[in-house]
């Protein structure tokens, strides 16, 4: 089955991002919101899981080792994607944030040993490529 709702909040979400990147830069003056913004999010879905019914947890050593391993790995994402918008360049992040879910599938692909179609291959060098297309365009300008 599909969620209407999943689809319109992760419409909202892809604008409310590129909302929050496009102001970081210019009204941060360098200050680093990420930590509260993660905190905020936590916070939020603590109180979501709380409210609703929810399976039993169960913490096993495989468990906790992926919890952690997630933990490091989306906040250390978001450090650095904070620190680029903060202080680096933008257009070339901007290049490099279409190639990441291209990487990400292909990880995924090879972990759970499920092959990735032609086409996928092909929707991914066209937008990676307009990307780069549109970044060399804008060095000349």
């Amino acid at each position: 089955t599909t969620s209407p709702l999943s689809y319109f909040l992760a419409f909202i979400g892809a604008f409310i991002w590129a909302a929050y990147c496009t102001v970081t830069n210019k009204y941060a003056r360098g200050f680093n919101g990420i930590t509260v913004f993660v905190l905020l999010t936590g916070a939020s879905l603590w109180v979501y899981y709380f409210l609703t019914p929810q399976p039993e947890m169960v913490f096993s050593t495989p468990v906790m080792i992926k919890l952690i391993s997630a933990a490091f790995t989306l906040g250390f994402a978001y450090a650095a994607w904070n620190v680029g918008i903060l202080h680096g360049n933008v257009t070339i992040m901007a290049v490099g944030s279409y190639f990441t879910p291209v990487l990400s599938s292909a990880l995924a692909a090879v972990l759970l040993s499920a092959p990735l179609s032609f086409s996928f291959w092909q929707g991914a060098l066209m937008v990676c490529g307009g990307s780069l297309l549109c970044w060399l365009a804008t060095r000349r300008g």
